[in-house]
């Protein structure tokens, strides 16, 4: 399967894919890094409402599952790349809570010293290289990390995130073109959330299935559903054997779901309430870990309710400590400039 090019795969790969077996601590580990993600940018909606975070501020809420069922297809030293809806990415990666929470809010404290705000975090220590601001901009940032890798020949593999509505955007298709002309080691990631900013993809573009694109260069990909960690996982997975092997790029389509607006100033009226209802009722990502957990008699209600309780904890330290992180220095503006 990993093998296989667009062109030769007529059905996503992920409908036919067996769904690996997962045991009780990973499952909790899931549910526990999703809820992270969800309480995080509640809180993060809660401080823009209050005035306390300014410029644009785009939640995850939704999406838990691609970022973490990816991260755990990872291993130590991978990259990762991605647009503007970044928080969960870097909770994901295991950036601190306090450091995000604090750049959001402009406070020394943050991962950019208070300087790049909800759009423009990075941390060397976790492999994260942002947050970008430019629609699509990050994608061949993405090739580019790849480019280095596999010119240090050290078996590293980039993850490349971007939306649907990136995805129209004629620098992905360079990024293609010269990712699977020189083999990179980059999985190409379109989480489709269906409607871009405010635009459903069916009104926007005529071919639908973002990763079957990839045939005109030869890469290989398949669609996943994103709101299965598991199944995301076991994608990701595949996506990453690919690479590791040399045989170039893969592109993965997660079919995902965003709750919220596109950023905290939309007020997505171009949905129903009902379509957005019947998705958190039927498909929502961390409800289907948690009845998987209590269903398979792997945690009780007492133990759920405690993690909550844990993560709750936490996001509200990270608040707290992004308003009491004080404001960056004056001679801060002439830090980290090029000249």
């Amino acid at each position: 399967m990993a093998t296989a090019t667009a062109a030769q795969t007529a059905q996503p790969a992920a409908e036919s894919a067996p769904i690996p077996n997962v045991s009780k601590d990973e499952l909790i580990k899931f549910y526990r890094e999703m809820l992270l993600i969800r309480r995080f940018e509640e809180k993060a909606g809660q401080l823009y409402g209050m005035g306390l975070i300014g410029g644009f501020c785009h939640l995850y809420i939704g999406q838990e599952a691609v970022v973490v069922g990816l991260e755990a297809a990872t291993e130590e030293g991978d990259k990762r790349v991605t647009s503007y809806r970044d928080h969960g990415h870097m909770l994901a990666c295991g950036m601190d809570a306090r450091g995000v929470m604090a750049e959001l809010t402009g406070r020394e404290g943050g991962y950019s010293k208070g300087k790049g705000g909800s759009m423009h975090m990075f941390s060397k220590e976790r492999h994260f290289y942002g947050g970008h601001g430019i629609v699509a901009a990050q994608v061949p940032i993405g090739a580019g990390l790849a480019f280095a890798d596999k010119y240090l020949g050290n078996g590293r593999v980039t993850f490349a995130y971007f939306g649907d509505g990136a995805a129209n955007q004629g620098q992905v298709y360079e990024a293609y073109n010269m990712a699977q002309l020189w083999a990179l080691p980059v999985v190409f990631v379109i989480e489709n959330n269906q409607y871009a900013m405010g635009t459903s993809v069916k009104r926007s573009t005529m071919s639908r299935t973002y990763w079957e694109r990839g045939a005109a260069y030869g890469i290989a990909g398949e669609e996943v559903d994103g709101m299965d960690v598991l199944a995301v996982k076991a994608a990701g997975q595949r996506a990453v054997e690919h690479c590791r092997s040399g045989a170039g790029p893969y592109i993965l389509e997660v079919k995902t779901y965003r709750y919220r607006g596109h950023s905290m100033s939309d007020p997505a009226k171009y949905r129903t309430r009902e379509e957005v209802q019947k998705m958190k009722e039927e498909r929502d990502p961390i409800e289907h870990v948690r009845s998987m957990l209590l269903t398979g008699n792997h945690a009780t209600e007492d133990d759920l309710k405690a993690i909550d309780r844990e993560i709750k904890e936490i996001v509200n330290e990270a608040a707290e400590f992004s308003k009491e992180s004080p404001e960056p220095d004056v001679s801060e503006l002439w830090t980290d400039i090029v000249a």
